[in-house]
């Protein structure tokens, strides 16, 4: 199996799959309505929706680095209060995170291993390196809303 098969098989897995760590993002975020995302728990922290719309704005990020772009990530971190509230403006964050993974499988499909090795010129980290990178982006991030989750 090619190394980018793996790394695929990964992805997905944390996304909705049957990772090691028996915690998906999808089911994480199952039956979780607009209200419970919204919820802010504790000043000091994020909610949900925000965290849910930071990995999204992250996998889009990493996504154009890999396919050769030179992103500049905003000082706020993609971390950005949510301005709707709504159970409508909820579920299209969520389909946003469906299409973020179903790109990331596309491009993973298509991907060639010997491009794993190349170097993204801004920060000279290998393009492997941001991959497993955003993986592992998902799943401290996953913890969280775990956590948050259970704090509702």
């Amino acid at each position: 199996m090619s190394e980018n098969r793996r790394i695929s098989n990964l992805y997905q897995s944390i996304y909705n799959g049957n990772p090691w760590l028996e915690v998906t993002l999808v089911d994480t975020l199952k039956n979780v309505r607009a209200e419970q995302a919204y919820r802010k728990i504790n000043p000091n922290l994020n909610t949900i929706w925000e965290i849910v719309n930071h990995l999204i704005q992250w996998r889009r990020n990493i996504l154009r680095r890999v396919q050769g772009e030179t992103v500049i990530t905003p000082d706020h971190n993609y971390f950005v209060t949510i301005l709707d509230s709504s159970e409508a403006a909820w579920e299209q964050s969520l389909q946003s995170l469906e299409k973020s993974q179903e790109l990331w499988n596309s491009f993973l499909e298509d991907f060639d291993d010997s491009d794993l090795d190349k170097i993204y010129p801004s920060n000279g980290h290998t393009y492997y390196e941001h991959i497993h990178g955003i993986i592992q982006h998902d799943v401290y991030h996953l913890g969280q809303i775990v956590i948050l989750k259970k704090l509702l």
